[in-house]
């Protein structure tokens, strides 16, 4: 009996020991993944973005390639912290759940941060500014946002031009992207549509005359990068990063490039507010 009981005890203590190095194992990955991963991204080094595919001059594809303003300068950002950019297309509507969801680490999209989607996801620092386009179709008499009541206005589904649309009672019809709320005005099936200033410029001047602007109107809010709640070490790295290509003029030379002639308003400054901004003409 002595013996099954010395037994008894060595294999206990063998298999506490077995339990202790398998503890020490565990915490010694989870060590070496937060030094890999300080980020808690999807893929380690890999900043996988939610973007747009057809919303130029903000976000699209152009000949297979993810780009335009936001997405160039995310690109940036991710380099000043270490991290390549990896893009995937979906659609406006469900790209703030699947940051948060974890689908994505980051959402780049001209996001105008509003109280409702803090919610749902965290934001950076403000990137940029801007404005309600009003586009209608060639020879209509609309000439403003105070004519819109009563006609078929066109929004893309969670936006805050949708929002700016239910706010003054419009009942608007709801498209999943800019496409079909382009095809609309152009088929005449839609009397207005609201877009992003300049995307709905951009789309304008490639319609060939179908489509023309008819007022523009300051959104209240900036827009910036989402991640997902509770996620501060990306949050504040990329607003490191903002800063830094604020500062060393990348921020600018994007303005200049993708939205020539468009005046910032004097209220406005990109990023944190503690960087200079440099002039387009002063970094090119």
């Amino acid at each position: 009996m002595r013996i099954l009981s010395s037994l008894t005890r060595a294999a206990a203590l063998g298999v506490a020991a077995v339990l202790v190095a398998t503890a020490l194992t565990g915490c010694g990955d989870e060590a070496a993944d937060a030094a890999d991963n300080p980020y808690g991204l999807l893929q380690p080094g890999v900043l996988r973005a939610g973007t747009l595919t057809d919303a130029p001059p903000n976000v699209y594809l152009k000949d297979g390639k993810f780009t335009g303003f936001d997405n160039d300068l995310l690109v940036a950002v991710a380099e000043k912290v270490g991290l390549k950019v990896e893009f995937v297309g979906t659609d406006f509507s469900a790209l703030l759940s699947q940051v948060n969801n974890r689908k994505f680490d980051v959402g780049s999209s001209s996001i105008t941060i509003t109280e409702a989607r803090k919610k749902t996801v965290d934001f950076g620092n403000g990137y940029d500014f801007g404005h309600f386009g009003l586009d209608v179709p060639a020879g209509s008499s609309i000439t403003g946002f105070d004519q819109l009541a009563g006609k078929r206005v066109v929004v893309v589904q969670g936006t805050v031009q949708d929002d700016y649309a239910t706010g003054e009672g419009l009942d608007p019809v709801r498209v999943p992207d800019y496409n079909g709320a382009i095809n609309q005005l152009k088929a005449g099936t839609a009397d207005a549509w609201i877009a992003p200033a300049e995307i709905g410029d951009k789309s304008a001047a490639d319609s060939a005359g179908k489509i023309t602007v008819a007022a523009k109107l300051l959104s209240p809010a900036p827009t910036a990068y989402a991640v997902a709640k509770g996620n501060d070490k990306l949050r504040e790295a990329l607003n490191k990063g903002l800063d830094e290509v604020i500062a060393d003029g990348t921020w600018s030379r994007l303005q200049a490039q993708y939205y020539p002639g468009r005046p910032i308003p004097a209220d406005f400054t990109p990023g944190s507010g503690t960087v200079p901004v440099p002039s387009a003409s002063a970094t090119s």
